[in-house]
């Protein structure tokens, strides 16, 4: 079973593997080390000279799709019948739940601020003072799957009050739907966006969610870009009435002329909330394990079914 894998050093965090089992490094989906029509099982890289996904009808005998990111937005769709597309739910736990919190705080508490005062060496307050805390605040998290859930755990010591909320209703855990987020908002101190993106979900934050907002509100966004009307996120921060931390954008990468960088109650950071020194072990962990499990002819963990 010829395999295809992003990294070289993924080679020694797979684990032992089955007999039979190929692996070969296909880093930029470019440079092939062998005839596409071989591999049975892909894990293409987080990015490419070319989009991975374009590869796909040279890998005539390919079953398994295991990506390494935990939205599959990129593939929905355009992943061929038959083939099981599996994304790393679970692997981005940790370090985009990290981001999130050090993002929320040092957003509350001005830090951007203090970075630019820095840079003048200047002694300032440069942001509200006193400053908002994260402590007590009411965090409305849209995205109650594995990361909305690592959030939750690390906001916990703050004192928080969290409301969760999903796709759809889940009363035994205290899940609220989608459709409930009109009722819901105006309460939100912090609203955190973990949904993975889908036509659903495309432009959900847009005017009328933003202006439901209470004055002073956070928006934390650690989705995807799309998710969010920028139009209309630029709008309401123009206003100084809500602030904002943002680890995707829509466009992505942001222009340099775009009215986003020069919004003061903004923080923003280059899609790189997963991006941690751990990574590539917990990742390849999970595709080793995902091997084993199709090597024994075992279900796959983490597949993807309409988009989600």
């Amino acid at each position: 079973m010829r395999v295809w894998i992003a990294h070289e050093k993924g080679r020694e965090l797979l684990g032992e593997l089955p007999a039979g089992v190929e692996v070969e490094v296909c880093a930029d989906a470019v440079t092939w080390p062998s005839d596409p029509a071989g591999v049975r099982f892909w894990v293409p890289p987080f990015t490419a000279k070319v989009r991975a996904a374009d590869l796909l009808p040279r890998l005539t005998g390919l079953e398994v799709v295991q990506l390494l990111s935990a939205g599959a937005d990129n593939w929905v769709g355009r992943v061929p019948p038959g083939v099981q597309l599996c994304d790393a739910r679970g692997v981005h736990d940790a370090s985009v739940s990290e981001w999130v919190v050090g993002a929320a705080i040092g957003t509350l508490r001005g830090f951007p601020a203090f970075a630019r005062a820095q840079e003048r060496r200047e002694w300032a307050p440069g942001a509200p003072t006193p400053a908002p805390e994260l402590t007590g605040r009411r965090v409305l998290i849209v995205g109650a799957g594995s990361i909305g859930r690592a959030i939750e755990e690390r906001m916990a010591p703050f004192g928080v009050t969290v409301t969760r909320v999903a796709r759809t209703a889940r009363p035994e855990r205290d899940v609220h739907a989608v459709d409930e987020l009109s009722a819901l908002l105006p309460y939100a101190e912090v609203v955190v966006l973990v949904v993975p993106l889908t036509d659903r979900t495309r432009g959900l934050v847009d005017a009328a969610f933003l202006a439901a907002l209470p004055d002073g509100a956070l928006l934390v966004n650690a989705a995807r870009g799309p998710v969010v009307d920028t139009g209309a996120l630029v709008a309401e921060l123009v206003s100084g009435r809500i602030s904002a931390a943002l680890d995707v954008t829509d466009p992505e990468p942001l222009p340099a002329d775009h009215p986003l960088w020069r919004l003061p109650n903004v923080f923003i950071t280059p899609h790189i909330g997963g991006t941690v020194a751990g990574l590539l072990p917990r990742a390849y962990r999970l595709v080793g394990d995902q091997l084993r499990r199709f090597a024994a002819g075992e279900p796959l963990v983490n597949r993807v079914v309409d988009g989600y």
